[in-house]
């Protein structure tokens, strides 16, 4: 019997989550012995970085389980898990990428697969041993797959929903820091005319009123995006 081997990179910042990826895993090769998984986690963004830095052509990872909701890297440049996802699948041709998070709006879905373009995108409230059961052997055998939630959620999206980009993510994450609107030229590559214009099609997106940014962020914080 032929043995398949995986490398595997766990990226989530909650040992629960990681633990309970660990006993899919787990039970997935006990159930078939021509599965092998050597599993590395990283419970940060720049722990993920130097894991994916270490990582060379001739040992890549295969799948990566990726946690959307996390903190910046420390020199920023890394804003989250969608970054994160970016970067894997510019480092590793043939990854396979588990997306999960808690957010099941369907503006952080449609911006996840623009951007990361996952093989299998599960809601957490949704996962159970089961599920990852199954979305494991999908992303293995026959991707892509997708949990009942993320499926409803597709369902009802239109063409032509919003989508944020990385300059709106940047964007809304200097603001969220405190940075001012005149400084943001130094730091993104638009005008203070550009974004501000951004920042009112945002308002618009996310149906927020008022010259004030306190609810636009509170709400931008609230769907996943900073």
């Amino acid at each position: 019997m032929r043995l398949s081997t995986y490398r595997i990179l766990l990226i989530d910042d909650h040992p629960l989550i990681t633990n309970a990826y660990k006993q899919t895993l787990n039970q997935i090769t006990q159930e078939s012995k021509a599965l092998k998984f050597i599993i590395d986690t990283a419970n940060d963004c720049d722990t993920a970085i130097l894991k994916i830095n270490k990582a060379t052509k001739k040992n890549p990872y295969d799948i990566a389980f990726l946690d959307i909701r996390l903190p910046a890297s420390k020199d920023k440049k890394i804003l989250g898990g969608e970054d994160l996802g970016v970067l894997l699948k510019k480092r590793f041709e043939n990854i396979k990428i588990i997306v999960s998070t808690t957010f099941n709006d369907s503006y952080m879905v449609s911006c996840i697969f623009k951007k990361v373009n996952p093989e299998a995108l599960l809601i957490k409230g949704d996962l159970t041993s089961d599920i990852l059961n199954e979305a494991v052997k999908a992303v293995i055998s026959d991707p892509p797959y997708y949990s009942k939630s993320v499926i409803k959620i597709l369902r009802k999206q239109s063409a032509n929903d919003f989508v944020i980009d990385s300059i709106d993510r940047k964007l809304l994450y200097e603001l969220s820091n405190g940075t001012k609107m005149n400084e943001l030229p130094n730091l993104l590559p638009l005008s203070i005319a550009a974004l501000e214009r951004r920042k009112r099609i945002l308002k618009d997106v996310f149906n927020v009123e008022g010259k004030g940014d306190r609810d636009l962020l509170q709400l931008a914080h609230e769907k996943g995006f900073i």
